[in-house]
Parts: structure tokens; C-alpha cells; sequence
């Protein structure tokens, strides 16, 4: 049987069309996203664009804040002094993100909805809720002033988002855990490729096979473990990739997301197998098949859209219970961020049930194949 098993894994590997999307383009893709997203986290506080309008009982202190926080070393303002024409102007040009009118009271006017507006609106809270404390530094110590200001401009220093398990989320590493999903899903591919080495109606080599005196639960068997085994290897790749070359911070214990990507594996071989045994149809229209239902379940996972997963999980959460792609990154989820075991045990539970029921048919329809002639 372990001879069996080294013949198939070397067969395997040495097949460009089945290493290639199980492994190849998961790290391709891996790399991509990296260079796209790995440095989003930092374009949160890049400079906004502001306009002031000064009043005729403008607020000195205010403008002392404005001034203070557009020359602090983050840089997070660019302040520009305009009419009020010129700013209502600019701000519908979208040159401008918001507009301050410094008055007797300070107020502020934005054109939309988003992170630089937010920013803004931080800044005028920021102020109001210390004015009386800068008049007091004004009026009793005035040289004190820029250090005070500068001291309640550090507020974007002491928010940190973190989860309920009191763990920091980073708004990037759903894409990831997608693509973990995706990786898995792609097992398919080896598993459809095994199913048809051992169909004698579909391929010569299939053929060749059956009639050897090897017992075909033998030759079915150690297809499905060499199967499981070369996938999970691709997938164990991939995390070192992700973890150690592209430097992504996976707070949960390894231990549990090797267990996540075996099981994942194991249903995206036994997904390959399932459709690679069903009926007598042709091998490029089973790829369809394979590559129509892999991609689908990755994108509904918030491979391609961030926000698609949580569409799903509110007007269809029923598609997040059966879709092995929203399953593995939900557990996935449960062990790096929301630090919830029942959720995760549940996912576990669901994905092997997916798994067995998926390789048991597949055994049933590969195993009552006969043949009039060969």
C-alpha cells in the first residue's frame, strides 16, 4: 500500500495541471495581495485636506489647535485658509475633504461619509471636549500651549481596535484567510484528477489500472490518501509562505490552524473526487464544474469584496452554513479574532461531516463502476 502511495505522490507532482492551482497560484496570489493590501493599514491617517473659514469673532484658540496639529509629525491635516465661496467651492470639487468654520463657535462641514471625514470630525471633538482645559493653559501658562495641544492631538495613539478577545484586527486579514479557503477548495483539482486514474471508461491509464490484480478498494484507497496527504503539504506551504516570508501576524496557535487547513484539505480533495466520479462526463467540463463552485465559495468567503461574507451572513446566512469556503474562514476567524472555541468546534464539526459524507458517495459511485470490456 506504501508503495502504492510514493508512486501515486510522484506521478502527482511531477503534473504541472495539477500542482499548478492547488499550489502555485495560491502563492502567486498570496504575494499579490500582499503588495496590494500589506501597507493599507498605514494610508488610514494619511493627510487630509481641510479648508478654514475665519470669522469675524473667530476662536484664537482654535486656530492655535489647527495650526499645531497640521505641523505634528504625523502630519494628519493640511490646512488652507479660504473665503467662504472658495471653500464651498473646493469641498464640491472634492478638493477639500471638510470645511471649518472658525467662529465664536468652531463647526465643521464635510461632503461626504469616510475615514478622512471621520478624522475631521475627531479633531473638532477632540478640541471641544478640552477647550476649557487649553483656555485655563492659555490664559495662566501660554507657553505651555503647543505642548498641551500637541498632547491632545495624540488621540489616533490611544485607540487601538481590537476584538471581543481583546486581540488586535487588522481589516486585511479576511482576504487572507480567504485565500487559505480558496487554497483548500483547489485540493479539488488533485482529487479529480485521482477519481479519473482509476475510472477504466475514462482514461487509457484508468485502463491499464483495472486490470491489473491490485484490488480496486486498494487502488481507491491509497488515490484518497495520497490525495489528502500531497494537498495538506500545499496548503502547510502556503502558511509558512504567508507566515514566515510575507510576515502576516496570525495571532491563533498554529496548532489549531493545522488542524483547520487538514480538514480543509481533506473536503477539497474529497469535493475533486465527488464531481470527478459522478456521471460520464468529459474531463473539461467536470473543471468547469470544479473552478465554477471553487470560485464561487471563495468569493462569497470575502475573497474578491470585504464586505461579501458579511452580505451573505445577513439577507442568506444559510449559504455560510453549506459553503466550505465560509465555513474554513469562519474557523479561521474563531482562533485569530473573535477567540471563540464553541464557534470554532462547530465549524470543525461541520467540515467533516461535509467531508465524509463527500468521500463516502464518491467510494460508493468509483466502487460499483463495471466494465462489459476493457
Amino acid at each position: 500500500m506504501l508503495h502504492l502511495m510514493k508512486y501515486n505522490l510522484i506521478v502527482k507532482v511531477k503534473c504541472m495541471n495539477v500542482i499548478f492551482w492547488p499550489l502555485v497560484f495560491p502563492l502567486i496570489l498570496g504575494t499579490l495581495f500582499y503588495f496590494a493590501f500589506g501597507t493599507m493599514e498605514e494610508a488610514d491617517f494619511e493627510t487630509v485636506r481641510t479648508a478654514a473659514v475665519k470669522e469675524a469673532a473667530a476662536d484664537a484658540v482654535f486656530l492655535e489647535f489647527l495650526e499645531t496639529m497640521e505641523e505634528d509629525e504625523n502630519h494628519l491635516v493640511e490646512i488652507e485658509e479660504m473665503s467662504e465661496q472658495e471653500a464651498l467651492s473646493a469641498l464640491e470639487e472634492k478638493k477639500v475633504s471638510g470645511i471649518y468654520f472658525v467662529g465664536e463657535t468652531p463647526s465643521l462641514t464635510v461632503g461626504g461619509s469616510g475615514i478622512s471625514e471621520s478624522i475631521l470630525q475627531s479633531l473638532l471633538e477632540s478640541y471641544e471636549n478640552g477647550k476649557q482645559v487649553l483656555q485655563i493653559v492659555a490664559e495662566k501658562h501660554p507657553e505651555g500651549l503647543p505642548r498641551a495641544v500637541e498632547r491632545m492631538g495624540e488621540y489616533e495613539e490611544l485607540v487601538e481596535q481590537v476584538s471581543l478577545g481583546g486581540r488586535t484586527t487588522n481589516g486585511n486579514a479576511q482576504f487572507f484567510y480567504a485565500l487559505i479557503a480558496m487554497a483548500c477548495m483547489y485540493g479539488a483539482f488533485i482529487g479529480m484528477d485521482a477519481s479519473l486514474s482509476i475510472q477504466a471508461n475514462l482514461t487509457p491509464l484508468a485502463a491499464r489500472r483495472c486490470v491489473t490484480p491490485t484490488h480496486k478498494m486498494k487502488l481507491i484507497v491509497t488515490e484518497m490518501l495520497s490525495c489528502f496527504l500531497l494537498h495538506y503539504l500545499n496548503v502547510l506551504i502556503l502558511l509558512t509562505y504567508l507566515r514566515y516570508v510575507l510576515k502576516m501576524d496570525f495571532q491563533g496557535q498554529m496548532t489549531q490552524m493545522l488542524v483547520i487547513s487538514l480538514i480543509g484539505s481533506m473536503i477539497g480533495v474529497s469535493l475533486g473526487i465527488f464531481v470527478g466520479s459522478f456521471g460520464k462526463m468529459g474531463e473539461g467540463i467536470k473543471v468547469g464544474i470544479l473552478l465554477g463552485i471553487s470560485m464561487t465559495g471563495s468569493f462569497l468567503a470575502g475573497l474578491m469584496s470585504a464586505d461579501m461574507k458579511y452580505a451573505v451572513e445577513q439577507h442568506a446566512p444559510l449559504v455560510n452554513r453549506i459553503n466550505p469556503a465560509a465555513v474554513i474562514t469562519d474557523a479561521l476567524y474563531c482562533i485569530n479574532v473573535y477567540d471563540d472555541a464553541v464557534r470554532y468546534r462547530r465549524s470543525l464539526v461541520t467540515l467533516t461531516c461535509m467531508c465524509v459524507v463527500l468521500t463516502l458517495v464518491s467510494f460508493l459511485l468509483i466502487r460499483r463502476e463495471r466494465y462489459d470490456s476493457l
